[in-house]
């Protein structure tokens, strides 16, 4: 399935066909998604279609395991309230879920420097052992030394700037520091501003479970440097609590990776090209320079 784009027509069909109990609240266009596309339904609910190849998938990881791990979480997340069937309508699973209210992070930024102890609250209560059948990613949660062989066409992005050289040896410390002997942990696997919302500055909830898995923590101990304003990393750990030198190590290597990543999809945002979204371009940037300045 390519990436595509829905019209309210089909949602509302949809909730006439399968909740009709739902299918006269009002029905509003959301701007971004990238796997999904979404729409705001009355106050309290959204809808979200998947529109790209690997969507279901993600889509069917959040709606199994979301609602397992959503009491224990201190910020609000899109659970899933109703399940959409594939019909003859539309030929995927979709879903309802709970409205998070605010702005994504890539339109409005975590300023407050008190959101690190937010944070580390929730990644401490999500960091628990995974159960014997969660899912298991093969771009997050494992060893980074299983990323080298990408890692090259990543640089590229930033080849002609001067903190090309000083990333990369983020990058290959972390790499090659000691390896998670832990249990593998819950990971929301995918901590990048688009991902969390923000209202007067201060995180305000976590959407986008599509990518939860189980392993490494420090894939998600990245959002220090990520989301968080410059010098909030330290608090964050210090909140957070349970993470050695080498774990630190590796959280920042990730950091270095998820902005190249959100550099590349900027800059195919700023050139027009399909999928791309301009606002993560200065996200990426920023990342890196919070990275840097903790070297």
């Amino acid at each position: 399935m390519d990436e595509i784009k829905f019209e309210q027509a089909l949602v509302r069909a949809l909730l006439r066909e399968q909740h009709p109990d739902l299918a006269d609240l009002e029905l509003r266009d959301v701007v971004g998604g990238w796997d999904n596309q979404q729409w705001r339904l009355g106050q309290e609910l959204a809808v979200r279609l998947p529109r790209t190849e690997r969507a279901p998938a993600l889509l069917h990881t959040e709606q199994t395991w979301l609602p397992v791990l959503a009491n224990r979480l201190p910020l609000p997340t899109p659970i899933p309230v109703r399940i959409g069937k594939p019909s003859r309508l539309f030929e995927h699973t979709w879903t309802i879920t709970r409205w998070v209210e605010g702005e994504p992070a890539d339109q409005s930024p975590v300023t407050r420097i008190d959101a690190a102890e937010l944070l580390a609250k929730f990644l401490g209560a999500l960091h628990v052992q995974a159960l014997a059948d969660a899912p298991t990613n093969p771009t997050r949660g494992i060893p980074l030394a299983g990323l080298r062989d990408r890692v090259d066409r990543w640089f590229e992005v930033i080849a002609d700037r001067a903190i090309a050289e000083s990333a990369r040896e983020v990058w290959e410390k972390a790499a090659a520091a000691p390896v998670w002997q832990g249990m593998p942990l819950w990971l929301h696997g995918d901590l990048h501003p688009a991902n969390v919302i923000v209202r007067d500055g201060m995180l305000a909830g976590v959407i986008d479970f599509g990518e939860m898995c189980a392993g490494d923590p420090a894939t998600d101990l990245s959002a220090a440097w990520i989301l968080l304003p410059a010098g909030a990393a330290s608090r964050f750990f210090d909140a957070y609590g349970p993470a050695d030198e080498a774990t630190i190590t590796r959280a920042r290597g990730w950091a270095v990776l998820r902005a190249l990543g959100l550099i590349r999809i900027g800059q195919n945002g700023r050139h027009g090209l399909p999928g791309g979204k301009p606002t993560w371009e200065p996200a990426g940037y920023a990342t890196l320079e919070r990275v840097l300045a903790a070297n």
